[in-house]
């Protein structure tokens, strides 16, 4: 199975959950062909130089290539290389493993977090996606909500086992 790490790369927080991240799916997975992008330098060692179309050739012929795309969705909003990459493989059609881990998630069901929200649309306490990149993975993959859940779901379509 080849698969593409989706994230972005530039700050110490993602190249960590890049790292942790990559290291699960690598451990829990075996034989997996990952592609993480941060450990491409030929692209992406930041004291170097590769053009725009550089990195978009090399990108879109990992993606091409790929079974599987794993896209990070924390952040303040979806990274827009992510929301790229997740445009470009959901072309393809084949699934996506989104790993939304925001905390935000939990207390779902508070009628008084929900109440709030209806009574002051500016008392949100919920994480909010865009929703075209949100259906675009749900076509044919899954969000989930941990690095755990993200390796499950990896082991399931190794397995042959739906999303």
């Amino acid at each position: 199975m080849k698969a593409y790490l989706a994230n972005g790369l530039f700050s110490l927080g993602d190249r960590f959950v890049n790292e942790q991240l990559a290291a699960a799916i690598r451990d829990a997975v075996p034989g997996i062909a990952l592609y993480v992008p941060q450990e491409n330098e030929a692209i992406n060692d930041k004291s170097a130089y590769a053009d725009s179309l550089a990195i978009a050739q090399a990108d879109l012929e990992m993606l091409q290539d790929s079974d599987v795309l794993i896209a990070v969705l924390d952040g303040v909003e979806i990274d827009s290389g992510v929301a790229a990459e997740i445009g470009a493989f959901s072309m393809l059609n084949r699934p996506i493993i989104g790993v939304l881990t925001d905390v935000r998630q939990q207390g779902r069901d508070n009628m008084q977090k929900i109440e709030a929200l209806i009574r002051d649309g500016l008392e949100n306490q919920f994480v909010y996606r865009n929703l075209f990149v949100v259906g675009l993975i749900k076509r044919n993959g899954v969000i989930t909500s941990s690095i755990e859940e993200a390796v499950k779901a990896i082991q399931k379509l190794q397995n042959g086992e739906a999303s």
